[in-house]
């Protein structure tokens, strides 16, 4: 009999945060992966005009984005439960350790298994005991990142972790040259070097990466007079990034282009010649692979981007606080001297990004974690350890 399975998520449709894509990726993946379970989406913020209006008769959209804000994860919580207990759902997915003690509670009083997603900081030192409760008491906790898969280890100890790497629309993503009609935006040239940043600006993290380029940029001046540095993103710390970009007199190399929209978003990664984003709390980046997909170098830190990069064989790392080895790096690069040729070869590159952790990678590896949970019996064997597999 065809599995039924819930799945939880912040949302879907309303914004298109990291978490919120992983979501969508993973809906998918479960609808290739098991094309004849029932699938039932509950999402805590989606409002009720933006779900789907149609769907094939397996699947259906719940959510709490009506209720009000001091009310929705009260009410997220009890939609969820009643539907689990009249269900009793083969498998409960969620895509955010923060609704696992609300799974842990229906298994301890239903014996339902269940699944969480850890992304990044969020799942690495976790506060709440009844998060930890719902972490250590989940079937699986599937982390986004080996990176993040040693963080909680090392924070939580638990016995129940694996991996389910992020994955990217490679449709979207393709080698291009650099748009025109951007060149004529920024008042870039053509031959014009261009370092791209594509982050959130948000002002309560604790480090930024961007303030690190821009800490690294007088020397890549010096080296190459021309270069120019485009951070993509909104959010409340751009007052501050301005006032920095001021006080250091950087108002002619760096462009803050704002909120660019998914239809733009390809032709920002055409236009740069590296994407950097040496950075300390990715859980994974996507950014990376897409980038990576429009051919561009990249230049990732010391956390989840060494999974996106594959330990280096992608892509450049770098000590994230080190502003003089952030600017060698990317003078390497740019100058065409970086010793990983696979990064000057802008299809090969992209073919090696779709071939590690493209949609057909990610739902082998999500194949293989549920043949585990649903079907131990006929689960494949990992004879050698691999990112795009169980751990």
């Amino acid at each position: 009999m065809p599995p039924t399975l819930h799945l939880w998520t912040p949302g879907l449709f309303d914004f298109k945060g990291g978490i919120q894509t992983y979501s969508s990726f993973l809906l998918e993946g479960l609808q290739a992966v098991l094309p004849g379970a029932t699938l039932r989406v509950f999402t805590m913020h989606d409002a009720p005009a933006t779900l789907p209006t149609s769907a094939p008769a397996r699947i259906s959209y719940h959510t709490t984005g009506h209720v009000p804000g001091r009310l929705r994860a009260m009410a997220f919580a009890a939609q969820t439960g009643r539907a689990a207990l009249r269900d009793r759902p083969d498998l409960i997915i969620a895509t955010h350790v923060n609704f696992t003690p609300i799974a842990h509670g229906l298994k301890r009083l239903a014996h339902l298994p269940y699944w969480g997603i850890a992304h990044g900081f969020e799942a690495w030192e976790v506060a709440k005991p009844q998060v930890r409760r719902g972490m250590a008491g989940a079937d699986k906790i599937l982390a986004v990142s080996g990176f993040t898969r040693d963080r909680i280890d090392q924070s939580q100890a638990l016995q129940n972790l694996g991996i389910l790497p992020n994955t990217f629309d490679s449709r979207r993503f393709q080698v291009a040259p650099k748009p025109r009609h951007l060149l004529d935006r920024y008042g870039l040239r053509p031959d014009q070097p261009v370092i791209l940043t594509v982050n959130r600006l948000a002002a309560g993290e604790p480090f930024h990466s961007y303030d690190q380029i821009l800490a690294a940029l007088p020397t890549l001046q010096a080296a190459l007079p021309n270069v120019h540095y485009l951070i993509v993103g909104k959010g409340d710390d751009r007052p501050r990034l301005e006032r920095l970009i001021a006080d250091r007199h950087l108002q002619a190399q760096v462009t803050l282009a704002g909120f660019v929209s998914n239809d733009e978003l390809p032709d920002h990664y055409a236009l740069c010649d590296v994407f950097a984003m040496p950075s300390q709390l990715e859980g994974f980046g996507i950014v990376y692979l897409e980038a990576m997909a429009c051919g561009k170098p990249v230049l990732a830190g010391l956390d989840g981007g060494q999974d996106a990069v594959k330990q280096g064989e992608l892509g450049a790392l770098v000590d994230p606080e080190n502003a003089a080895a952030i600017a060698d790096r990317l003078i390497q690069i740019l100058s065409g001297t970086y010793p990983n040729p696979l990064m000057y070869r802008p299809q090969a590159l992209r073919q090696s990004a779709i071939a590690a952790f493209g949609p057909q990678a990610f739902q082998r590896c999500l194949a293989a974690h549920l043949a585990e949970q649903l079907n131990p019996a006929t689960a494949p064997i990992q004879n050698e350890p691999d990112q795009l597999h169980p751990a």
